[in-house]
């Protein structure tokens, strides 16, 4: 590691070893050379005089590439592409005439970049899955475990902590519904020429237009796509970056949601991320436990977001049939947003698989409030017995406000129930009072919603996945 000149952290701490050679020179460059072996292969195919020893030649040199004199050649030109052309023509001296024969830069260059962006999906959606497979195995744990519902931040109805994990699950849904989406619709650019009227080949192909089409469809499915583009300028539509980066950006909002209500219930110490024996939270305060794991995913989610307009600002001022001004965005700004979510879901699922949960910290929070909540159901309760609902009503809420009063102002425990047991006209022995009050009976339908969500929504998802899944979270209690 050299340390004298900057290193991307993405490269160095963060992402995949598959995603970084997926966005790598060595991908990168023999792609362009597996094109050129296409383009020629398809050529041929259709009458043009290339042999196929030259292309036998074009293929035993995909790999072998010679950097140093490709960065030679690149001084020389000042053009990339030609650069790598003569690099390769060195190395397949025989092939050298016929390479790139009628292709024009983008298509090299943007093939290249969709085929790193088809790939990149894939990677990403392998991962989604598990992300999605471990949260659903911890809502399914939790599914029956009542919590404290927030809104605003402030004390509202209970749900259980499996159907609040749903929420998150389906944001994750959503999201792969997307990615499916993209992927099944992303198209290839094929071989258009200079401006996207496939001039040059109308000159190889004599005029016939259906020997170039033929040339276009054979070149994509040669290449492992479904669909590509009929019309193109010199490259394929920019919108095609901005759609992916909306989508990058769409995984890095749902991870940054789970995180700030991770990092809200590790403060109110219901549930932790995984803290590893050795962690150290503070080098001031040895006590901390630093949710460093979620802090990282929202750190690196908002640096994804923020890609979001670099994409829309380059598609959105494209010129014509091209400008230039798309080269160096495109080259920092979707790599890296591929990077930082594919670090965002190994973190994630690293969270997921060592998640901690607190029954008894979540009861004793359930609890302070409960009282105030069930003050609907007592006085139901006690008109059952023979008492008068106004009646009952005032008294429990002047018992409310004093209780409200000792623990805002005295900062002592909710006395309320103690307060209604000893107020006799409430008539109510104190083992029925917590009856009423045990938390399972305000959790609605929260535990059925929870299985009818994961049986229907998630489980047809995990099952038509080939994708590899690891061993089931499980609730660790303390």
């Amino acid at each position: 590691m050299e340390t004298n000149i900057y290193s991307n952290p993405l490269a160095e701490r963060y992402s995949s070893k598959e995603m970084l050679e997926n966005f790598s020179p060595d991908k990168k460059f023999s792609t362009w050379r597996k094109l050129w072996v296409a383009l020629a292969e398809a050529e041929k195919e259709l009458g043009l005089n290339i042999t196929d020893e030259q292309i036998e030649e074009m293929k035993a040199n995909i790999y072998n590439i010679d950097y140093e004199l490709a960065a030679k050649k690149e001084a020389e030109f000042r053009h990339d592409v030609m650069a790598h052309v003569h690099t390769f023509g060195t190395q397949a001296p025989k092939a050298m005439p016929i390479i790139h024969l009628g292709a024009t830069s983008a298509y090299v260059g943007d093939n290249t970049d969709l085929i790193q962006i088809k790939d990149g999906l894939d990677i990403i959606k392998t991962k989604l899955v598990n992300v999605i497979s471990e949260m659903s195995k911890f809502a399914m744990a939790n599914k029956d475990l009542p919590t404290l519902g927030f809104t605003h931040f402030q004390a509202a109805q209970l749900t259980t902590v499996g159907k609040r994990a749903t929420l998150w699950l389906q944001s994750l849904l959503l999201d792969l519904e997307e990615l499916e989406f993209r992927e099944n619709t992303l198209r290839f650019r094929g071989v258009k020429g200079t401006t996207g009227t496939q001039a040059s080949f109308q000159e190889l192909f004599n005029g016939d237009f259906e020997k170039v089409k033929e040339l276009d469809r054979r070149i994509t499915e040669k290449m492992g796509f479904g669909k590509r583009f009929l019309v193109t300028g010199q490259t394929y539509d920019r919108k095609v970056d901005s759609e992916v980066m909306n989508l990058l950006a769409n995984i890095a909002q749902s991870a940054h949601k789970f995180t700030n209500d991770l990092r809200l219930l590790q403060h109110l110490k219901e549930i932790e991320e995984p803290f590893e024996k050795s962690q150290i939270g503070s080098s001031a305060m040895a006590y901390k436990r630093n949710p460093m794991r979620s802090e990282r995913i929202s750190s690196l989610a908002k640096f994804v977001i923020a890609l979001q307009q670099s994409t829309a600002m380059t598609a959105s001022t494209q010129w014509f049939e091209r400008t230039l001004d798309d080269s160096a965005n495109k080259r920092l700004s979707l790599p890296q947003a591929f990077l930082a979510v594919d670090a965002i879901l190994i973190i994630w699922k690293n969270v997921l698989d060592g998640l901690v949960v607190y029954p008894k910290m979540i009861e004793k929070r359930i609890m302070a409030e409960l009282p105030f909540m069930s003050t609907e159901y007592i006085i139901m309760e006690c008109v059952k017995n023979g008492g008068d609902r106004q009646e009952l009503h005032e008294r429990i809420r002047v018992h409310s406000m004093e209780a409200g009063k000792n623990v805002k102002v005295k900062g002592k425990d909710n006395d309320l129930i103690d307060r209604i047991i000893n107020d006799k006209y409430f008539n109510l022995d104190k083992d029925r009072l917590l009856e009423i009050l045990d938390p399972k009976n305000f959790i609605g339908f929260a535990p059925e919603q929870t299985e009818e969500f994961v049986n229907i929504e998630v489980k047809p998802i995990l099952e038509l996945s080939l994708i590899h899944i690891s061993e089931p979270t499980r609730r660790v209690v303390i």
